[in-house]
């Protein structure tokens, strides 16, 4: 309702101004009322942990970025990384394309991250995105789970969220509190034997193991990703059969400390009403790649 004329709140009866009038009973009591906030559509996983706090978003992204840049060139120097003409490289940063601007509301840093995606040729049924934007397919995910564009922007999505909800300055941030204040204090100033902690984080970045929780939020901040920008959701549940069908004798690496596929796909099933009507709002891909073996 559009009031563009003011009537008198204690002589209207309609629900606003009721609103209005029990709000005001409220803070002339003294008590403070809050009008409620709009319910945000789309999945719901809280707040971000306190314990990245603790440790510099810029240092994190800055160390990611050395990361990425060292596997880049062993990966060169092995002639194992994908050159832009690659097909599935193209399927990869076109679904990235797609994603991206979604992952503003979920981080407001992303908008000046300089988002990188490269193709490793690896067997590793594997992805990961760094702080700072910065993805990496192995082609094993690809060529063995036959993964069709909808699957791939599940895992992109997932990949992204943990980049988006700083999971691994979660887990830092968490390692260098339990150091204790003083030498928490030479971390955050760069001195000291917290200065060389920091210094050397980079190097965690590729083995850091996240917990459960952060998994499971990672599968519905990515499922929902993937829904605004015209991925099918249901494609989470495909996902996590064929990583199952994947997981009979060991473990993928990219699955070893998640939730076990059940119990991921009932979470995944439980949440899609809150997705799917952003995926059928959602401008759909013009192009299509599908699986590419």
């Amino acid at each position: 309702m559009n009031h563009t004329r003011f009537s008198d709140p204690l002589r209207c009866r309609c629900s606003l101004h009721a609103r209005r009038r029990f709000s005001g009973v409220l803070l002339g009591g003294g008590m403070i009322a809050a009008w409620p906030a709009r319910a945000r559509e789309g999945v719901d996983v809280g707040p971000r942990s306190s314990f990245s706090q603790f440790v510099s978003a810029e240092q994190i992204e800055q160390a990611a970025q050395q990361q990425y840049l060292q596997l880049q060139q062993q990966a060169a120097a092995k002639g194992a990384i994908a050159g832009p003409g690659n097909p599935q490289l193209v399927r990869l940063r076109a679904i990235a394309q797609r994603l991206i601007p979604f992952t503003y509301e979920w981080n407001e840093r992303a908008r000046q991250w300089r988002w990188e995606i490269n193709l490793i040729a690896s067997p590793q049924i594997n992805a990961f995105c760094m702080p700072g934007g910065k993805i990496a397919f192995f082609t094993g995910i690809l060529d063995k789970l036959k993964l069709s564009d909808d699957e791939v922007a599940m895992v992109m999505g997932h990949e992204m969220t943990h980049a988006l909800r700083e999971h691994a300055r979660e887990r830092i941030g968490k390692t260098a509190a339990t150091r204790g204040a003083i030498e928490l204090g030479a971390a955050l100033f760069g001195l000291g034997n917290g200065g060389r902690y920091l210094a050397g984080m980079g190097g965690q970045l590729l083995t850091l193991q996240f917990s459960r929780s952060d998994e499971s939020e990672a599968d519905l901040v990515g499922m929902e990703l993937a829904a605004r920008a015209g991925y099918d959701p249901h494609a989470g549940v495909t996902l996590w059969q064929k990583m199952a069908a994947a997981n009979k004798s060991a473990p993928p690496q990219w699955a070893s400390t998640h939730p076990s596929g059940p119990t991921r796909i009932r979470d995944i099933e439980r949440n899609l009403p809150k997705v799917e009507p952003l995926y059928g709002r959602a401008a759909k891909p013009a192009q299509r790649f599908g699986p590419q073996g």
